[in-house]
């Protein structure tokens, strides 16, 4: 039995192995290629890009994307509204930059003991769902998703918005969904890595007054298996 694929990702198709689709890695450096000038032009205006990738392949390459660029991140959940209703999201992160405060100050200690492990089960709860994004300080200017055919939401977030949305698009999910998707696997973390580090390549060489590291040059593997 041969994996699902999406009827918008057959463009995208090289053949099949072992029942296996196997995506054509030309269109995955095309569609790199187009995502990256794009990237480039937003990161030379200035503009922040909100990086997602919740699922467990993509959480650690996605942090460490976004730390080394300095950009915010999402990888636990998609928190509903964090676009949409970004006003009340902004709210949520003064309301656990307060609580740090607080927890730091002398204050902290004239709290009976319960009421200082409820705040911080608080703390925790918040840096959880917002820590990747507390600094971000407005809407992006894009939304790069790694894993698409899980945060859904936050494609859809995005293009209510009018945010440009990058994605990568495994055989399974909906192309449509991103204003720039790339065909890859979101499975592979290879696959994720490489595709990242063009991107935060890019991030660096564009972004003012930071200056990209010298890295060795990396090729696209033949083929990129879902």
């Amino acid at each position: 039995m041969k994996s699902s694929v999406h009827a918008g990702m057959f463009p995208y198709i090289f053949g099949t192995r072992n029942n296996v689709h196997i995506i054509d890695v030309a269109k995955t450096k095309e569609k790199l290629e187009i995502s990256l000038e794009f990237i480039k032009g937003l990161i030379s205006e200035g503009k922040t890009i909100l990086f997602v990738g919740t699922k467990l392949p993509a959480r650690g390459a996605v942090k460490e994307a976004a730390e080394k660029t300095g950009m915010p991140y999402v990888t636990n959940r998609w928190y509903g509204g964090t676009l949409t209703n970004w006003a009340s999201i902004s709210e949520r992160i003064t309301y656990l930059k307060d609580l740090r405060a607080k927890k730091g100050s002398d204050e902290w200690k004239k709290y009976p003991k319960h009421e200082r492990l409820e705040m911080d089960k608080k703390i925790k709860k918040l840096e959880y769902n917002l820590g990747g994004i507390e600094k971000m300080e407005g809407l992006p200017g894009a939304v790069f998703i790694v894993d698409l055919h899980g945060n859904e939401l936050a494609a859809r977030e995005a293009r209510r918005m009018k945010i440009p949305c990058i994605g990568i698009a495994d055989t399974n999910v909906n192309p449509k969904l991103a204003d720039f998707p790339i065909p890859a696997s979101d499975g592979a973390v290879s696959s994720i890595k490489l595709i990242l580090d063009k991107v935060g390549e890019v991030i660096l060489k564009n972004k003012k007054g930071k200056v990209a590291p010298k890295q060795p040059a990396k090729a696209l593997s033949k083929g990129v298996k879902k």
